[in-house]
């Protein structure tokens, strides 16, 4: 790696740093990141191209939380059908990636194709389960309500099992409106127009991630790399001592 690079991500990871400060300087939910001790969370939106780490991150899913995202046991294949069905133009799908480059979180907010209701959305969102308990979930959900506010929605939608306890806390939490039909629950919220600061925020979220992206890519290219020339370096001793066995 060159010095000239090597000062380029330095660069980069500063700013990163700095404008990250910024945005948790700005947040009114500090009592809510504090308590699960996550301050601000990279949450970047997908393209088809990601559509492998989708897959691979909802078959990873337990058979409970397939249930709970999808309503009904979800099989390999109706997952892989979900993710081949999935419309990038019209719907919003946003991710959380860790450090190696693995989707450990999905939303994805579902516009509607039916003009009577074009002001009005649908959230779906999965965690994986070794990330729970950090408040993912809820900042998806927040990241999506700024998205649609910014997309002229007026009312966001979360259809969800009754005992998708984790789900319907995030919907009340927001100040949705919770109604129960059996094993079935509804959560409507009323979002209010879009003004200068939700534009703001989301543009710089989408920045922001988006870097922290191009920051993790090169660090799991450079670790793919380490990991290529050890074996090179290996080899040639394996070889040098076979040489000297001879």
């Amino acid at each position: 790696m060159t010095e000239t690079h090597t000062k380029s991500i330095g660069f980069w990871r500063r700013f990163w740093m700095r404008w990250i400060g910024a945005l948790d300087a700005g947040q009114t939910d500090r009592k809510q990141t504090a308590s699960h001790g996550l301050r601000w969370l990279p949450i970047r939106s997908l393209s088809p191209r990601h559509k492998p780490r989708i897959q691979k991150h909802l078959l990873s899913l337990q058979p409970q939380d397939r249930y709970l995202r999808f309503g009904y046991p979800a099989t390999d294949e109706q997952i892989g059908r979900y993710v081949t069905g999935l419309n990038f133009e019209r719907d919003e799908i946003f991710g959380v990636f860790n450090r190696r480059l693995e989707l450990v979180a999905m939303a994805h907010l579902a516009y509607s194709v039916d003009p009577q209701w074009a002001t009005c959305a649908e959230f779906g969102v999965s965690v994986a389960s070794h990330q729970r308990g950090r408040g993912i979930g809820a900042k998806l959900f927040n990241h999506a309500t700024t998205h649609a506010r910014n997309q002229g929605v007026s009312m966001l939608f979360i259809h969800a099992l009754s005992e998708n306890v984790a789900m319907l806390k995030i919907a009340r939490h927001a100040g949705a409106k919770v109604e129960r039909d059996g094993s079935e629950t509804e959560a409507y919220l009323s979002l209010p127009t879009a003004n200068l600061d939700s534009q703001i925020s989301g543009m710089l979220q989408e920045q922001m991630a988006e870097i922290d992206y191009q920051l993790k890519n090169q660090a799991h290219q450079f670790r793919q790399w380490l990991s290529t020339l050890q074996e090179v370096r290996q080899g040639v001793r394996d070889a040098r001592h076979v040489s000297d066995k001879g």
